[in-house]
């Protein structure tokens, strides 16, 4: 009998809940599997087994529908206190109000547990707050989809959330992943620290994956409204809507606001989290964004339509804002813009 015959593989344990997202979930499911094997078959090899064994672990036993109405069956119970030395939580569907503070008890004491027992535990995207739910966090370096950073500042003050990076590691035994796709990126990190990185390069290489060395602050949305009750300040955000791009805009919209500078200054970071000149730069590169991206624009001409008289000063801000240059900016998400309209001949002239 062979090695790879007689190998033992490790267990993974994939955390499911009616929140999940199924196509997230079941993505794992399917490249955990396919491991090592999937390879060897494409390139005619000898197969050899995974080194991986996924299993879903719910809150229940039963069957039930996760996002979307995608159809869950557990393997395994929370209540059987499964133990596994790989726990990953996948991605959560929340609106940015919606919370899971409270709803699952008994799975938040089973990851703690598992941590408490020496489990690596892996989340992608939202999934990471069940971990800060959990109180594994506090204290730690973590991050998620973009759009969790207001719920991390309310909920989980004790967390330094990170929205740039694609992983971040909170602790030797922790691992949490940027937003939505990052999932792969964290896939292909678990591979290769608990199977080796040709594994994880024969993974990325069948999947097509490249890893997010930009990390997810190009992805992020910069200008977002929360809400909030100050009238006052919600007019000042609708009059900067419309007049960001004004050399002067800080001071106009002061002067239009018929309150003392510092005051509403004040009022402002306290109703959106964003200092008036801050709120101002997010408005005017998420727009320089839209004109790469969709109207291709050089930098210089972005920079001038948004505000900006000096472009040097442009593209330092936006490289600080994005993680990438204005030229790149255009070449990751031009395409994208473009895809509906290219016609399907150059398309396949350049595949």
């Amino acid at each position: 009998m062979t090695h790879e015959e007689t190998l033992v593989p490790t267990d993974v344990l994939l955390v499911a809940v009616p929140e999940t997202s199924g196509s997230v979930l079941y993505g794992m499911v399917d490249m955990l599997s396919a491991t090592s094997w999937l390879w060897s078959e494409l390139v005619g090899k000898v197969p050899s087994p995974s080194p991986l064994r996924p299993r879903i672990v719910a809150p229940e036993g039963a069957p039930f529908l996760c996002s979307n109405g995608v159809p869950v069956s557990p393997e395994l119970a929370v209540d059987d206190d499964p133990k596994a030395p790989i726990v990953i939580v996948p991605e959560l569907l929340l609106v940015p109000d919606g919370a899971v503070e409270g709803r699952y008890p008994a799975l938040l004491e089973w990851l703690r547990r598992r941590h408490a027992t020496g489990s690596m535990l892996y989340s992608s995207c939202s999934g990471s707050v069940l971990l800060a739910d959990a109180g594994l966090l506090d204290g730690c370096h973590a991050t998620a989809h973009w759009s969790d950073e207001t719920r991390y500042r309310k909920a989980h003050r004790r967390v330094e959330f990170d929205r740039a990076p694609a992983l971040v590691a909170a602790s030797d035994t922790i691992v949490t992943a940027a937003g939505t796709s990052s999932w792969q990126d964290l896939l292909l990190h678990i591979i290769a620290r608990h199977c080796g990185p040709r594994e994880a390069l024969q993974v990325a290489r069948i999947n097509l994956l490249r890893w997010h060395s930009e990390g997810q602050l190009p992805y992020v949305a910069l200008h977002r409204r929360e809400r909030h009750a100050d009238r006052g300040v919600r007019d000042v955000e609708d009059w900067l809507e419309h007049h960001f791009a004004e050399p002067q805009a800080v001071a106009g919209v002061v002067a239009r606001s018929a309150l003392a500078e510092r005051t509403l200054k004040r009022r402002f970071k306290r109703a959106t989290g964003h200092t008036l000149i801050d709120y101002v730069q997010n408005l005017r590169i998420e727009e320089a964004k839209r004109q790469l991206a969709e109207e291709g624009r050089p930098s210089e001409e972005v920079a001038a339509a948004v505000g900006y008289e000096n472009s040097a000063f442009f593209r330092r801000l936006f490289r600080r804002l994005t993680g990438v240059t204005p030229g790149q900016y255009r070449t990751m998400f031009q395409p994208i813009a473009n895809a509906g309209s290219a016609p399907i001949q150059s398309l396949l002239a350049k595949a």
